[in-house]
């Protein structure tokens, strides 16, 4: 079954964005870069890059919150985008994935090949 996607993101996905941002950065940089998030252009990744470029594992679909979303997938219903902020590969620091987590592992376990929509920015300063 193909993944559905909105067409944009979902007002509370900022804010959880947010509250995870917050605790990598100060409240200046996760302000501005969330604000970045709100007006950056749909771009399309991959699953499986998104979860290597960010250093995550793939949680298991016994997750409850992976299995909530595989449960969507499969009725047909549209997930939220993702929300990513750019790592750097000169430093070594990955990408996070500022809200969307058990989206992107929802998505590769129906198809690692999956293209998931994200707003993807830079770290604000």
């Amino acid at each position: 079954m193909a993944v559905k996607w909105l067409d944009k993101p979902e007002d509370h996905d900022f804010d959880a964005a947010a509250d995870y941002l917050s605790l990598l950065a100060e409240s200046d940089a996760v302000d501005k870069t969330v604000a970045a998030l709100k007006k950056a252009p749909p771009v399309t990744r991959k699953a499986k890059d998104i979860l290597r470029a960010a250093g995550l594992a793939l949680l298991p679909e016994t997750n409850a919150h992976v299995r909530a979303d595989l449960f969507k997938i499969s009725g047909g219903k549209k997930l939220s985008p993702i929300l990513l902020v750019r790592g750097d590969g000169r430093k070594g620091t990955p990408l996070q994935v500022a809200d969307g987590y058990h989206r992107v592992c929802a998505s590769y376990l129906t198809d690692e090949n999956t293209g998931i929509p994200c707003r993807l920015v830079s770290w604000q300063s």
